[in-house]
């Protein structure tokens, strides 16, 4: 059992990376805030259950996550008030395949992300239907294991996974939907050649 008292020292460390996880997951400021206030109060209250050892870092975003689930998917203020650019880089989405990715030979859909710019690749993220979100988020930006994520979301590990395959292929379907609408590739899928819609390429500032 851990001791109360070492709570502090333990947990605060990470509230900047688990606040960046609630304003992902609120997609709002405020709601994101009195997310994070009420994990650590639930995380406090509960630590003498936690076991020293063990990793403190999954068990509160399992609180952060559980308690988002509950109470505050269902009611968010202002949604749309989302500014971007307050999460954190979201690089990793540049390889889709996770762990798989990187053991394998960069794909066509990695190829069409580096087309894009971060922020049009957040708000693809954002259009996912909730459940493949979360998924993705914990995956492919937290850095969560499958066996972590299950144990976060209280899932089966081949629910992990076919959320994560379902999640990534939804992204990669909006990312080249829209690179088609823009005629950054072509009917077949190459890309442009050079000199040809050159303008239409999105800047990576």
């Amino acid at each position: 059992m851990a001791d109360p008292t070492t709570f502090a020292d333990q947990a605060m460390e990470l509230m900047p990376s688990l606040y960046s996880a609630a304003l992902r997951m609120t997609r709002n400021p405020s709601d994101a805030e009195d997310l994070l206030q009420e994990t650590y109060l639930r995380a406090y209250r509960g630590f003498s259950r936690f076991e020293e050892g063990t990793n403190l870092r999954a068990w509160l975003y399992r609180i952060l996550t559980n308690t988002y689930i509950n109470r505050y998917r269902a009611k968010q203020r202002r949604p749309e008030e989302t500014s971007l650019e307050d999460a954190e880089d979201f690089y990793l989405y540049r390889r889709l395949g996770g762990v798989e990715g990187a053991r394998a030979a960069r794909s066509a859909e990695d190829e069409l992300l580096d087309l894009f710019s971060e922020t049009e690749v957040k708000e693809a993220v954002e259009a996912l239907p909730e459940q493949f979100r979360i998924a993705v988020l914990l995956a492919d930006v937290e850095g969560f294991a499958y066996k972590e994520i299950a144990e976060i979301l209280d899932i089966p590990i081949g629910t992990v996974m076919s959320r994560l395959h379902r999640g990534r292929k939804g992204l990669q379907k909006r990312l080249y939907d829209f690179a088609s609408k823009r005629r950054m590739v072509g009917q077949d899928g190459s890309q442009p050649t050079e000199g040809a819609e050159q303008e239409e390429l999105p800047s990576r500032g």
